[in-house]
């Protein structure tokens, strides 16, 4: 992919592992890094950001070409793979670190997460809680963080939540993405 064309946003939806595997499925995705963003210290560490003292989010930072896919279908995906009316909770994940939140890289990004958020909301009967802000900073995840579904399929949290939810998402966007 000619860096050009590739464009970063950075979002979170509840365990970074569950979010880049989803993105990573997605054709035109050039990587999805795990990480922390939204917080108030320097440099947090995973357990650090588990207290939910650090003010961050675990988050994956997305980078795609946007000559193969648009924003839009980025955010009606991150809208359809988790409950974005949850305040702080993604299934058993709770505290701030799971909030749902899109941190926009630019005005524009800004422009298409409002209306992606609200054309999402007529699939929700709660009210949307996701936080969109301006990106400020990324701190990427310890490495064992990193590709995790990738790395350990077989693992019972990957089993249990991780590939129910990529099975979710390629029934629902099979089409959409020519997912095999």
């Amino acid at each position: 992919m000619g860096q050009e064309h590739l464009e970063t946003i950075t979002l979170g939806a509840g365990c970074f592992w569950c979010v880049e595997a989803v993105y990573e499925a997605i054709p035109g995705v050039d990587s999805g890094v795990s990480g922390y963003s939204g917080g108030h210290i320097k440099n947090p560490g995973y357990r650090e950001v588990c207290t939910g003292r650090t003010g961050h989010a675990e988050v994956v930072q997305v980078t795609f070409d946007n000559t193969q896919l648009r924003l839009a279908e980025l955010l009606e995906v991150f809208f359809a793979t988790h409950d974005p009316t949850t305040l702080n909770r993604q299934g058993a994940d709770v505290g701030s670190q799971y909030r749902s939140a899109i941190y926009f890289h630019n005005d524009a990004q800004r422009e298409v997460a409002e209306a992606a958020k609200l054309k999402a909301q007529a699939d929700w009967d709660l009210p949307i809680v996701t936080e969109i802000k301006a990106f400020e900073t990324f701190y990427e995840a310890e490495d064992y963080h990193q590709a995790y579904y990738e790395l350990h399929r077989e693992a019972p949290y990957c089993q249990a939540v991780i590939a129910p939810k990529l099975n979710k998402f390629k029934s629902k966007f099979s089409d959409k993405f020519n997912l095999r």
